[in-house]
């Protein structure tokens, strides 16, 4: 089988160009925009930047992210210098975004402990499966195998007689001297 390898996919690479069907736009544009906006919360949460976005839909509608708000960064960009209260109530809203984010980050890290731990647990549910169907040497058919292969099958089936037989006794026993005819005779090949 040489030359067989894994064909991958590669990213494919799209043109940027207005698309024509406005439907098609407006999924675009909404599906973009969320991108957009999750990765300016990421850009904000790791490294403590204020962001804004705003984005003019189509139809002139704007759409705006900001962190810590929309309303703080453009007054920020503008130079202007926020009323007193307002600096108090902005530490008291990082103090209380900042401790959210780490619950948040405590979640995720436990979820993703869950998931590797889940993820192991299957492989191991997996290989126990894959075991237990390689089929038995008692579901193998006699005719392939050799006369040394068939007497060790005949001792050990031997052995599981004698183990059958010997519960069996004890079971009778236990049950005190139940009337054998319910139970079938036990007889040696």
């Amino acid at each position: 089988m040489s030359g067989s390898s894994k064909k991958t996919k590669e990213k494919q690479v799209i043109e940027i160009k207005k698309i024509e069907n406005k439907n098609d736009r407006v999924v675009t544009f909404s599906k973009r925009k969320s991108g957009i906006f999750k990765k300016s919360s990421e850009i904000a949460n790791l490294s403590g930047a204020e962001v804004g976005v705003v984005i003019f839909s189509e139809s002139g509608k704007p759409h705006s992210f900001g962190n810590p708000s929309i309303e703080a960064v453009v007054n920020r960009f503008q130079g202007v210098n926020p009323p007193p209260y307002d600096i108090i109530t902005s530490h008291f809203a990082e103090a209380q975004r900042q401790e959210r984010i780490a619950v948040l980050n405590q979640k995720q890290n436990s979820l993703l402990h869950q998931i590797t731990a889940e993820k192991d647990r299957e492989k191991r549910i997996k290989a126990v499966a894959k075991e237990k169907k390689t089929q038995g040497w008692w579901e193998t058919s006699i005719d392939d195998k050799n006369l040394k292969q068939l007497s060790q099958m005949e001792a050990t089936l031997e052995e599981i007689r004698k183990t059958v037989q010997s519960k069996l006794k004890q079971k009778k026993l236990a049950c005190g001297g139940a009337s054998s005819s319910s139970l079938p005779p036990v007889n040696p090949p």
